[in-house]
């Protein structure tokens, strides 16, 4: 008797632990399935990068993937099993595959059902153009630590070519296109070679992560940059690492030309010709470093190249007081009109071609459609933008007209993918269906 009450007692507290980690694993299960079902009514269920696939039969339901993932609820466990429940926010960390502990995770590009275009390169990162060389992001990898150490090691193929070609002082040794961290890094590097460089930019200081709101999270690993030396940053938002960027910059006297958009590339190995928006620039090669975002899609219609019309919401806040039109229905649209929305004294229109949001999530449609009860912002379904002028836009739906007093104009138009230039280059392109 004494034995069975002394069991029952060492027994209970196990039984408790038991139960209340069951009903933990039970409701984060229901968590991951809401989310997933909440992307799939959305549409939301394609990668856009590098993925993880999880091989069911290896897969343990352990949760250490879904715990080693630096972008949060990336992954669930779900019916006892890790799953993808947020595709379209996965930016291929490859954390998950490299905690697991019995390699039930592979990285691939693409889906069964959605190919991923990738030029293909060779080891020394050089494209079927000889000559022409691609780091970062445009192939296929997006972390800043992987992007810094392709621009690092596409550099230095690019000097050993160099050196095996002839001397001509009237070419640069090599162009770098793009100044997030592979063009850095690249520029750097080339800078320490001591070779006859320049680096451009279509946009602005950062790359990639110059597109991300006020205060994202940004996460990275410790990495190497020429001249610079080792970087030691885990956890850090956009605006510091931009800030470290411009640092680096300065340190390395660099001087990148912002605003410059390549149009054309054209030549042969050892005399390129990259026609930009500002010029021409001849170099003996040219290395891109140009990210997946590709360029903003335009609506083309007259006064869209007025000051006031931007691609991307950076700082709602910039926009308190002011009345502003947001173009498009996709998240990024419904964010920014929503964000918009929230800032004291500012009016929001929303104006979206479609008859209802249908890609967006539901917490995106949610806080639009408070944002239309509170009345700060108002909803045009079913309109485009005929005209923009200095005070005010005017909208189609149908044959009928509307003149809106305005102040700003965001487009999220989503954006011209780089596949065609590089086709135009001359580079060749493979589509990955869920490989490596």
């Amino acid at each position: 008797m004494e034995q069975l009450e002394l069991a029952l007692v060492y027994a209970a507290p196990l039984v408790a632990i038991w139960v209340i980690f069951g009903w933990i694993r039970r409701r984060e299960a229901n968590k991951a399935t809401a989310v997933l079902e909440e992307n799939r009514a959305a549409g939301l269920i394609e990668p856009s990068s590098l993925h993880p696939v999880i091989d069911p039969a290896r897969c343990l339901g352990c949760a250490v993937c879904v715990k080693a993932c630096p972008e949060g609820q990336i992954l669930g466990i779900i019916g006892g099993k890790a799953q993808l429940v947020e595709p379209t926010h996965c930016i291929g960390h490859g954390a998950c595959a490299a905690a697991c502990p019995t390699d039930a995770i592979s990285l691939v590009f693409g889906t069964a059902t959605r190919g991923i275009d990738i030029p293909l390169l060779s080891p020394s990162f050089e494209t079927s153009v000889p000559g022409i060389f691609i780091a970062g992001e445009l192939g296929g990898m997006g972390l800043v630590k992987n992007a810094i150490e392709q621009g690092r090691q596409a550099m230095a193929a690019i000097v050993e070519k160099c050196r095996g070609l002839p001397r001509n002082p009237d070419l640069l040794d090599v162009l770098v296109v793009g100044c997030g961290p592979a063009g850095i890094s690249a520029s750097l590097a080339a800078k320490e070679a001591g070779l006859r460089f320049e680096t451009v930019d279509q946009s602005t200081l950062g790359g990639t992560v110059a597109h991300f709101p006020r205060g994202k999270m940004v996460m990275t690993a410790p990495a190497h940059l020429p001249i610079i030396g080792k970087v030691k940053f885990g956890e850090i938002i956009k605006e510091d690492l931009i800030a470290f960027w411009q640092d680096v910059i300065s340190r390395a006297d660099l001087h990148p030309r912002f605003e410059e958009q390549v149009l054309a590339i054209t030549g042969s190995e050892g005399h390129l010709v990259a026609t930009t928006t500002k010029g021409q620039y001849r170099a003996k090669t040219i290395l891109l470093a140009i990210g997946r975002r590709g360029t903003p899609r335009p609506l083309g219609v007259p006064g869209e190249d007025l000051k006031k019309v931007v691609y991307r919401l950076i700082d709602p806040e910039q926009y308190a007081g002011q009345k502003v039109l947001v173009v498009g229905g996709g998240d990024s649209a419904l964010e920014a009109a929503a964000s918009i929305a929230e800032q004291p004294g500012s009016h929001v229109t929303l104006s979206y071609r479609g008859d209802a949001y249908g890609r967006a999530k539901p917490k995106n449609r949610e806080r639009v459609r408070a944002a239309a009860e509170a009345g700060t912002l108002v909803e045009r379904l079913q309109t485009v933008v005929a005209s923009i002028h200095g005070d005010h836009v005017v909208l189609m739906k149908g044959e009928t007209s509307e003149i809106l007093a305005n102040d700003a104009v965001i487009i999220c138009a989503g954006g011209l993918l780089p596949t065609q230039f590089l086709q135009e280059v001359g580079v060749k392109i493979e589509r990955k269906f869920g490989t490596v």
